[in-house]
């Protein structure tokens, strides 16, 4: 099946005993034994497996061409156990533009525990020899957060076999419709799937896929959902499973819009840059359009002439525009990234754009009039 036909019918075989069209929730904490003692079936307890978070796991591994799948009850949970399947004494190369919450998870969390990590500009190749000897894994973005700048991710997954290194990617913006890391040679790929993969804004979870390089690393993963805990409840995985049926359609509606609001961002007189690799004057888009597909993704970041005070006029002037720290749902929300930061190194007259799929046109009229109104003296 193509594509678009493969995720809507990923899931929803209808149910062998009641025809039912639609997988059925199942909240159980618990799975009863028989006379023996024996399970019925493969679940004895939520905690380690439930048959909606198996058949998310299941479409997640199918989507992006992986061998295996772990289900997390946010993306920072997800990424945590990444790291923490590692051991002390073992150091991880971070791209330095990386979500803030990654550095922090990084730096303030597993730090002190003994994982060491070097921050290195890993969209430029160059850079890449400044890393030192026994890297044990290298962590990518692309598209970054908030900057969308892109890493060539063939090219890097041929570096970190040579140094011996694993290959992880938070894909997070693209989603599989967009990019498949496995397919061009990581070892791990990440999900935020409160973010695009469920779409409606109704939930927070994360998910990690791994391929057949990664097996070791991943049984210990595994491990650290199951005895630590952090996984998502039986409805959350139900309600990713639904938003994942019409991720296809969704995207190429976030897609279109956000490449036209990127267009005219990049004209107006009140802007200073614009950075979405869908434009062809963005760094990136050369590479970007060899290894994305179907489009470059709804979210995009400017920055506005005038500086941090300039940005802050334009959030406050946005009407339908809603003021709000997540992407991927399916309405349209603004962050001025700077200001909700801990760490990191965001420009302070940087705004990030998750466009969502209103109509363009609606898009662009509050936000050419919050740009005008910010720019009057």
């Amino acid at each position: 099946m193509r594509p678009s036909t493969r995720i809507v019918h990923s899931h929803a075989a209808p149910d062998s005993t009641t025809g039912a069209t639609t997988p059925s929730i199942h909240p159980a904490t618990t799975f009863a034994r028989d006379a023996d003692y024996a399970l019925p079936g493969t679940h004895l307890y939520q905690r380690i497996s439930n048959p909606n978070r198996d058949q998310l796991e299941s479409v997640l591994t199918e989507l992006e061409g992986g061998v295996q799948a772990a289900a997390f009850a946010s993306g920072c949970a997800a990424l945590t156990a990444v790291f923490q399947s590692l051991s002390p004494g073992d150091t991880v190369a971070c791209a330095s533009d990386c979500y803030s919450g990654t550095r922090e998870i990084l730096v303030e969390l597993l730090r002190p525990w003994g994982l060491e990590t070097v921050f290195v500009d890993l969209w430029k190749p160059e850079s890449w020899r400044e890393l030192p000897d026994g890297i044990r894994l290298i962590w990518a973005e692309t598209p970054s957060n908030p900057l969308l700048r892109i890493t060539d991710l063939e090219r890097l997954s041929w570096f970190a076999r040579a140094r011996g290194a694993l290959l992880g990617v938070d894909g997070t913006f693209a989603t599989p419709w967009l990019q498949k890391p496995l397919d061009l040679g990581a070892d791990l790929v990440l999900h935020a799937t409160t973010k695009y993969l469920s779409g409606h804004g109704d939930l927070v979870g994360g998910a990690v896929v791994a391929g057949p390089g990664a097996s070791d690393l991943f049984a210990r993963l595994r491990k650290i959902q199951v005895h630590a805990g952090a996984v998502p409840s039986a409805f959350d995985s139900w309600l990713t499973l639904r938003g994942i049926r019409t991720l296809g359609v969704r995207l190429r509606a976030h897609c279109e819009n956000a490449m036209e609001i990127a267009r005219r961002l990049e004209s107006h007189s009140a802007v200073s840059a614009v950075h979405y690799p869908g434009l062809p004057s963005h760094p990136g888009h050369a590479i970007a359009s060899r290894q994305m597909r179907h489009g470059f993704g709804g979210v995009l970041s400017f920055q506005v002439h005038g500086g941090e005070e300039a940005a802050a006029r334009v959030c406050a002037n946005l009407e339908l525009v809603l003021r709000a720290t997540s992407l991927g749902s399916l309405e349209t929300l603004v962050e001025h990234r700077a200001r909700i930061e801990t760490s990191g190194t965001t420009p302070r007259d940087l705004l990030r754009l998750s466009v969502g799929i209103e109509d363009v046109e609606d898009i662009w009229e509050d936000l050419d009039k919050a740009l005008e109104q910010a720019a009057k003296p």
